[in-house]
């Protein structure tokens, strides 16, 4: 390992951590991009792509259970006293899903429709703010507004119906949230961010987001 280590820090590569791959022989080689490469002992060759093991006769991706608990693991470090929260009661409460979006995205409006129907199915919606033509855009604009505004939820809710809501500026997460969503592979929104760490791209109507949360919908 001391040999591999040294090898590495001469390779010039932004490596975050060297740890022991499932696939014996190999190392997972993380980059400060969250980008993981496997390499050899000597650290002279290197494989980008997927580990799959078969499992009682199927494959089981072991790269997308390591990413998801790197997600998970970086999702529960944020309070959500950064985030923009639709929760049910504290008592009705049992799942939440955390959601990079944009103001502009039209889907992630149709699954802001949603959301009281999640929280009447127990569900608590959680914010992360993820403007998709990038920082200083008017996307950024619209949402740091949104985020820097007296009643969040208001604001999010009335500029997601394509109201517009008073622009005003503070001192936000919304650039470590979009730097965030590049760490856990968020490349389009919304990006449903489920508690185990697993990442669902896209819109998904309340009952079959429900249902992968193992939450029936009832009637």
């Amino acid at each position: 390992m001391k040999a591999l280590n040294a090898a590495l820090e001469s390779s010039g590569l932004p490596i975050e951590s060297v740890t022991a791959s499932a696939v014996p022989g190999l190392y997972d080689v993380r980059l400060s991009d969250g980008t993981i490469l496997l390499t050899d002992t000597s650290g002279s060759y290197f494989i980008l792509g997927d580990v799959y093991q078969r499992l009682n006769q199927r494959l089981v991706n072991l790269s997308e259970l390591k990413r998801n608990a790197t997600r998970k693991q970086l999702i529960d470090e944020l309070p959500e006293s950064q985030m923009v929260v639709f929760s049910p009661p504290p008592q009705r409460r049992k799942a939440s899903v955390t959601v990079f979006t944009d103001i502009d995205c039209g889907y992630c409006r149709k699954l802001h429709q949603e959301v009281p129907e999640l929280n009447r199915l127990g569900i608590a919606v959680r914010y992360l703010a993820y403007p998709r033509a990038g920082i200083g855009s008017a996307s950024y604009d619209k949402i740091v507004s949104a985020w820097c505004a007296p009643d969040q939820k208001k604001a999010l809710t009335q500029a997601k119906a394509g109201t517009a809501i008073k622009a005003v500026s503070c001192d936000n997460p919304v650039k470590t949230h979009f730097e965030m969503g590049a760490l856990v592979g968020v490349t389009g929104t919304p990006s449903i961010i489920l508690e185990d760490g697993r990442i669902l791209p896209g819109y998904l109507p309340a009952d079959r987001l429900a249902a992968e949360l193992g939450i029936e919908a009832e009637g």
